[in-house]
C-alpha cells in the first residue's frame, strides 16, 4: 500500500491546535449552541426549565453535565419538525431515518449546516488519504439516509470527482470501478465484502484495482475485517463515524497514517462518555456510551445526545483532537444470552479466525421453553464447501465462541452464497424470540 501521510500544508490549523485553543473554541461555541437551543427550540426551553438549568449556568466545559440528555424518542415524540430551532423557510434539506421501529427521526439543515457538514466530510476524506482530483465512488445509499449525500457533498467540497453510484446493483458497481478507475470508495464494510465477492466472480483481481482507500462507516466493524479488506484489495481501509441526529457521516474519522481510532472533529462536536446505566460522565479512557453536543448546528441543535454507541475517549495522536476507539457495539444491539453480554462484532472476530469460513454471517435468536438460543448462520469458503469441511468449520467456530465469549451456540455453516447479502447496512441479528 502506498504511503498516504499528509503533506505539509494539508491540515487545517485547528487540526493541530493546542488543547487549550480547542477547549477555548469549544466553550465559546457551546455557550452559543445552548443559548440558540433554549431561545429558539420550544422543546429545549421546556426541557432545560424542567431540569432547572439555564444556558447561563455554563461557565466551564464540565458544566455541560448539569444539562439534560436528549434521546432518540425525543425526536420521534416531536415528529416531524418539533425539534427545529429555525423557521421552516430557512431549512434547505431534510433527512430522516428509515422508521422501521416506529416514526422516523427527522433532521433538518440550514445552508450553513450543509456547508459545515460538507467541510467535515471533506476533512474526513483528506484524513483518510484523499486529495483534490481523486475520483470517489460513493456506494452509500442516497435519499433520506444521510450516507450518500453526505459523502457526495464532502467529496465535491474537497475537489474530488464523484461517482454517485448508491447501493445495490453489485455487478454494475464492479464494472464501473473497473472502468472509471476511482481511487477512493465510500461504502459500508459489509457491502464492501459483497463487492469483493463480485470482483472474484467476474475473474478480476481486486489487488489490481485502482482503489487505494476505502472509507467505511454506518455499522460497527472490526480490525480483523480491516485486515481482510486491506489484504484483499491492497488498499487502506479507514473508519468514518457519524449519525443523522448529530449531523451524518463526518463527525469523526480515522487518520490513514495511524489508523488508531477516530479523531473527533471537536471544533463542531463535543464528546462525552457516560455510564449507560447511571448517566455519570466517565473520565477519558473508560468505556461507556458516547454522547454528543453540537457546537455550530443551526436548524437542529442537539444537546447531550445519547448515541447508544459504546467506546472510550483517548488523547489525540495524528491530530490534536481527541480520538474515540472503534465502536465495539451499541448498548441497544447488545445480546444478553443466558446472562452473557454478546455483541455481533465479537462473533465476527471469531469467524475471521476460521480459515474455512467467509465473513458473511447472521445471528438468529430463538427460544425453546425458558431457554434462549443463538444460531450463527455463516457460509463456507469455496475451498471448504464439502460437508466434512463445513462440519469441521462449525466445530472450530463453536469452540472459539465458547472459549472467548463464554456462550454455547449452534453453528449453521452453509455453502458459499447461503447467507443473504447486504445491500447497505448489514442486518446482523434476527430476533425470533416471543415478544413480551
Amino acid at each position: 500500500m502506498e504511503d498516504l501521510s499528509p503533506r505539509p500544508g494539508d491540515l487545517e490549523p485547528i487540526e493541530i491546535a493546542s488543547r487549550d485553543e480547542i477547549s477555548a473554541l469549544q466553550l465559546e461555541r457551546m455557550k452559543w449552541s445552548l443559548a440558540h437551543a433554549y431561545n429558539n427550540s420550544p422543546f429545549y426551553k421546556q426541557k432545560f426549565d424542567a431540569h432547572g438549568v439555564h444556558p447561563d449556568d455554563l461557565k466551564t466545559l464540565a458544566d455541560l453535565a448539569k444539562f439534560p440528555f436528549t434521546v432518540k424518542t425525543d425526536l420521534r415524540d416531536n415528529y416531524p419538525f418539533g425539534m427545529f430551532a429555525v423557521p421552516q423557510k430557512d431549512v434547505v434539506r431534510i433527512h430522516a431515518s428509515s422508521g422501521t421501529t416506529g416514526k422516523p427521526t427527522v433532521v433538518g439543515y440550514t445552508a450553513k449546516d450543509i456547508d459545515t457538514w460538507a467541510s467535515m466530510v471533506a476533512r474526513s476524506i483528506r484524513a483518510s488519504g484523499g486529495r483534490p482530483g481523486d475520483i470517489v465512488h460513493v456506494s452509500y445509499g442516497y435519499g433520506l439516509f444521510t450516507g450518500g449525500l453526505g459523502a457526495h457533498y464532502g467529496a465535491e467540497k474537497l475537489g474530488c470527482t464523484v461517482v454517485p453510484m448508491s447501493g445495490g446493483m453489485t455487478e454494475r458497481q464492479v464494472t464501473l470501478i473497473d472502468d472509471f478507475k476511482p481511487r477512493i470508495i465510500m461504502v459500508t464494510p459489509s457491502y464492501m465484502l459483497s463487492i469483493l465477492d463480485e470482483f472474484r466472480r467476474q475473474g478480476l483481481d481486486p489487488r489490481e484495482s485502482s482503489l487505494a482507500v476505502g472509507i467505511f462507516g454506518a455499522e460497527p466493524w472490526t480490525n480483523a475485517m480491516r485486515q481482510e479488506i486491506e489484504q484483499a484489495f491492497d488498499m487502506h481501509a479507514v473508519d468514518i463515524y457519524g449519525l443523522s441526529e448529530v449531523m451524518g457521516p463526518g463527525v469523526a474519522n480515522e487518520c490513514v497514517e495511524t489508523k488508531d481510532g477516530l479523531h473527533i472533529w471537536e471544533d463542531h462536536f463535543y464528546p462525552e462518555v457516560i455510564d449507560p446505566v447511571t448517566g455519570e460522565v466517565l473520565p477519558d479512557g473508560e468505556e461507556g456510551e458516547l454522547v454528543f453536543t453540537s457546537l455550530s448546528k443551526e436548524a437542529l441543535p442537539i444537546i447531550r445526545y445519547r448515541t447508544r454507541d459504546l467506546t472510550r475517549l483517548l488523547p489525540g495522536t495524528a491530530r490534536s483532537m481527541r480520538r474515540m476507539e472503534k465502536i465495539t457495539g451499541r448498548s441497544d444491539d447488545m445480546i444478553i444470552l443466558r446472562g452473557v453480554n454478546v455483541f455481533p462484532t465479537q462473533i465476527e472476530e471469531q469467524i475471521l479466525k476460521c480459515a474455512g469460513l467467509a465473513p458473511h454471517f447472521q445471528i438468529e435468536l430463538s427460544r425453546e421453553g425458558r431457554m434462549d438460543n443463538m444460531t450463527v448462520h455463516v457460509e463456507s469458503t469455496e475451498a471448504a464447501a464439502s460437508a466434512d469441511a463445513r462440519g469441521a468449520s462449525a466445530k472450530e467456530l463453536a469452540h472459539h465462541i465458547k472459549s472467548v465469549i463464554g456462550v454455547s451456540t449452534r453453528i449453521d455453516v452453509t455453502e458459499p452464497g447461503g447467507v443473504e447479502r447486504s445491500q447497505g447496512k448489514a442486518k446482523r441479528v434476527v430476533d425470533n424470540r416471543p415478544k413480551g
